[in-house]
């Protein structure tokens, strides 16, 4: 199949599309509002898979792709839409996915994030995780926080990401991005070495280990605000994955520090978008929002992250919001369906009852 991937990429552009995927022996495919389509009607071999692999990878990312089976990085097109690239090898022969970057940020409003999070901003010390599942939104949330905080404080914020998705230009803030690989080997040694540049925010891309997980607990401790993600949904889970990746022996401090030192939880799912005929025309967030008082100290202090849901209920006067009020807000709208309704929500039956009891 004689196609290029910078054409392949300007379909992608062009169609609206998230995610392009490249491998052997199926047509190219796009995801378009969350359903995989396919660009051709060929299929591609496994010469045109690695060709297309070849056009976009430097020859130290085929030697990555080649020692240890993958390879990430982002690319640009010639029109500057940036991408996520994650090669890596399939029964031997190369595939990619190349997932398209926003040009533009979005602000909190068109996000949907509600005023609290903006509150969070301004804290001057502590730990703020956005989780989800992948290709749940976070990394534009976290970006769209950033450019607020670089925007409206006067501050050092050190971004550190595998890759670097936004560039962001230093405005009211000073901004210093650092890739994994690049400029720096690891997340925990970033963080290390953040804490000797005079930061005042932190950005940890991915807390994808114990190292990094402690890393930024401790730099939230020390006096930073710290942002990282997670790949979990909602605020009880999240904190249980924190303390459980720690040995037993540790989780007790483990379970203090966050007590003292978690800000916020922010978990958030992307739903298709439904528009007046039911036909879906794009994607938008649903959220969970733990802010940390009193009451929810004391839970994550004692073990006691299965009763931090209820206290999410009754919070909504600190800013808090359950998935399931999210969901129900969207369906109101006319954002989502029934279904991603039903099927996203933590409690279905309590939904149903709730829809019932308003038509009444």
């Amino acid at each position: 199949m004689e196609v290029s991937m910078t054409e392949l990429l300007q379909a992608t552009i062009d169609e609206g599309g998230s995610d392009l995927h490249v491998r052997a022996f199926v047509p190219p495919e796009i995801r378009l509002h969350g359903e995989l389509c396919p660009l051709a009607d060929e299929p591609l071999t496994d010469e045109d898979a690695e060709r297309l692999v070849r056009e976009i990878a430097s020859e130290e990312q085929l030697a990555e792709l080649d020692r240890n089976g993958g390879a990430d990085f982002a690319i640009s097109h010639p029109d500057g839409t940036r991408f996520r690239v994650s090669v890596f090898k399939e029964r031997g022969c190369c595939g990619a996915v190349l997932r398209r970057i926003p040009s533009k940020l979005l602000t909190m409003e068109e996000i949907g994030l509600p005023p609290v999070v903006k509150e969070l901003l301004f804290r001057p010390r502590g730990l703020i995780l956005v989780t989800g599942p992948t290709g749940s939104g976070k990394t534009t949330t976290l970006a769209t926080m950033i450019d607020v905080i670089n925007r409206e404080r006067g501050v050092h914020i050190i971004t550190i990401e595998d890759p670097i998705e936004f560039y962001h230009k230093s405005r009211k803030s000073l901004v210093t991005q650092r890739q994994i690989g690049a400029d720096v080997p690891s997340f925990a040694e970033a963080i290390r070495r953040a804490l000797r540049q005079d930061p005042d925010v932190i950005l940890v891309g991915e807390m994808r280990d114990l190292e990094t997980i402690a890393a930024a607990i401790t730099a939230a401790e020390t006096g930073h605000l710290v942002f990282g993600t997670l790949h979990t949904t909602g605020a009880a889970e999240t904190i249980d994955r924190i303390v459980d990746a720690f040995p037993t022996n540790q989780q007790g401090q483990v379970r203090a520090q966050l007590a003292s030192g978690l800000q916020a939880v922010i978990s958030q799912i992307l739903l298709p978008t439904t528009g007046a005929n039911g036909a879906v025309r794009g994607r938008t967030a649903a959220f969970e929002i733990m802010v940390s008082t009193d009451a929810i100290r004391s839970r994550i202090r004692d073990n006691k992250t299965n009763m931090i849901r209820s206290d999410i209920q009754t919070g909504t006067k600190f800013g808090m919001m359950t998935l399931d009020s999210s969901l129900l807000d969207l369906y109101r709208r006319g954002l989502i369906s029934y279904e991603a309704l039903i099927t996203k929500s933590q409690d279905p039956d309590g939904i149903v009852q709730k829809l019932k009891e308003e038509m009444r």
